[in-house]
């Protein structure tokens, strides 16, 4: 990835409101050459809200748009969107039926005839399309429309390309191909890539960079690990994935629970907590009579539970538990893992996977 000292884009405390109900509440982020952010959030958080406003075809109430540097639009200055560098991929693809490949790849370039012929020959080549030019829409599959679409809104080589859920209508093993080709030729274009989304794998796929939406507001911006591994709230925990809750008391910086004391430094005393811990990172142990696993440090203590149901879910097996002494809990377990209902076992959970979070 090539990334320069200056922004490809800059996007600075953006401000929409449609009426009484604030759509983007001062969202503020870079994006560098051949990086990809991923804009993620439920429906309705104000992420394509946020890429219309990009785009030129939504007008922000205040802020600023900037790139390479130079001022795109304020709430005075407005560039037009044909004249912004920027690229729009959608999820309907939006090409024209009644031009041939290589015409709709075309359309939006302005050079010689015989510069847009080889530029358009270099692009369906690259997308795996070779010997479609003369092929009109409807004769193509949902995935070669989608390369189409891609090899057109590159053609004119914007410096940004916005891209609004481009892959949801991909069945799913098509989606995989098409997102990885997608992305390796936008990056060797050295385009900065802003894609909306609301499915968070998809997102750490493709992302450099995640920014998460809620509200109209960036709650969290960081690298896909930096974002999974360390939440900012337990709402941004349970949006990668599903998640054990325990409620817990604080007494001098302590959580009490069923699997130990946990540090709760800076929550005074008779507060509330919520320790969250992900299916993956509670570890089982057999129930093995006179032989209770011993605490440790790091592993925690170990909470005797009994199972109430267990699944098989292709590449795992999730095992729902009642504790003996506190709530249900779900473990997964790579492969094949399914005890009867009623077998005991304990169960630990790893201090350094725990995160908790003031209620």
């Amino acid at each position: 990835m090539d990334v320069s000292d200056t922004p490809r884009l800059e996007v600075q405390n953006l401000i929409r409101q449609f009426g009484d109900i604030p759509a983007v509440r001062d969202v503020s982020f870079q994006i560098y050459p051949g990086q990809v952010m991923c804009l993620l959030g439920p429906s309705g958080c104000g992420k394509s809200t946020t890429l219309r406003i990009i785009a030129g075809v939504e007008k922000q109430d205040s802020g600023r748009i900037l790139v390479d540097g130079d001022l795109v639009c304020d709430t005075i200055y407005r560039l037009p969107p044909e004249k912004r560098a920027v690229g729009l991929m959608f999820q309907d693809f939006a090409l024209f039926p009644h031009l041939t490949v290589a015409a709709n790849v075309a359309y939006g370039l302005t050079c010689a005839r015989g510069e847009k012929q080889e530029r358009v020959a270099d692009l369906l080549a690259r997308v795996g399309l070779h010997g479609y030019d003369q092929k009109y829409p409807h004769q193509l599959s949902g995935g070669e429309q989608q390369r189409v679409a891609l090899a057109r809104a590159i053609a004119p080589q914007p410096k940004v390309m916005l891209m609004d859920e481009p892959f949801s209508g991909l069945d799913e093993r098509l989606r995989d191909a098409v997102r990885d080709e997608t992305l390796k030729l936008l990056t060797d274009e050295g385009t900065a890539v802003l894609m909306v989304t609301h499915d968070p794998v998809e997102a750490m796929r493709m992302g450099d960079v995640i920014a998460l939406m809620r509200d109209g507001r960036v709650v969290q911006q960081g690298s896909p690990y930096t974002i999974y591994n360390t939440p900012a709230d337990l709402q941004a925990a349970r949006f990668f994935s599903d998640i054990n809750v325990i409620e817990a008391n604080v007494e001098g910086a302590l959580a009490d629970t069923p699997f130990g004391k946990f540090l709760a430094p800076g929550v005074a005393d008779g507060s509330r907590v919520d320790i969250a811990i992900r299916p993956q990172h509670v570890h089982i142990d057999f129930d093995r009579p006179g032989q209770a696993p011993r605490p440790t440090e790091a592993e925690g203590q170990a909470a005797h539970a009994r199972v109430v149901r267990s699944r098989f879910l292709g590449q795992q097996s999730l095992v729902d538990f009642l504790l003996d002494d506190g709530p249900s809990i779900t473990a997964s377990v790579p492969g094949v893992f399914l005890p009867k209902a009623g077998t005991g076992f304990y169960l630990t959970c790893p201090r350094r996977h725990c995160k908790i979070f003031r209620r």
